[in-house]
């Protein structure tokens, strides 16, 4: 494409394309009766069980569990105390490590071993389903009693069969389930929130 070229088009698909799968999730109602199960799930281990919410994923799944962790460390809408939750991948040290230790697949089941107990709460992203780390977690989660949500696309993957809740958008494609998956993940942690704090 020149520089002088017109890209309205392109964006507009885009957006649709976005739009459309937005849609799709809004009118499925058993993903949100599984949805409001995570909210349970949620609720229940910060209410009940004292626990943690971990959250992991790989390259762009990376940065969303980056986002949800901090979302409710720091706050959503309103000024109140953090909430523990952790992204498994920010400590680069542990991370490569681990990776280098023992293997990559290893890198998130390694640090819920360390830190994760029964009543802490899971959250495996990953838009194919199939991302070996996150797989190795969910495996490790379910011999310890750690509930686990799992964010995908369409097929679930190798997760549908691991996960307590499987959130799976209906799409392939992978830059839009990640947008579901921040809009989704954002709608938790606001009820959460409100849930815990109003």
């Amino acid at each position: 494409m020149s520089s002088s070229e017109d890209y309205t088009s392109i964006l507009k698909d885009r957006l649709r394309k976005s739009i459309e799968l937005k849609q799709k999730v809004l009118f499925d109602d058993d993903l949100m009766a599984r949805l409001q199960n995570v909210v349970e799930i949620c609720l229940e281990c910060y209410q009940e069980k004292k626990g943690t919410i971990f959250f992991a994923g790989n390259g762009g799944s990376a940065a969303d569990a980056q986002h949800l962790a901090a979302e409710l460390v720091s706050r959503f809408y309103i000024d109140r105390p953090g909430l523990p939750a952790m992204a498994l991948h920010v400590n680069t040290s542990t991370l490569t490590a681990v990776a280098n230790d023992y293997a990559y697949d290893q890198i998130f089941s390694k640090q819920l071993e360390a830190f994760a107990k029964a009543g802490d709460v899971f959250f495996g992203l990953s838009t194919s389903g199939n991302s070996a780390n996150v797989v190795k977690a969910l495996e490790y989660c379910r011999r310890k009693k750690v509930t686990t949500v799992g964010f995908t696309g369409e097929t679930g993957g190798k997760m549908k069969e691991l996960c307590d809740v499987l959130i799976n958008v209906a799409s392939t494609d992978t830059p839009r389930i990640q947008e579901a998956h921040m809009n989704l993940g954002h709608t938790i942690c606001e009820i959460l929130e409100a849930r815990l704090f109003l």
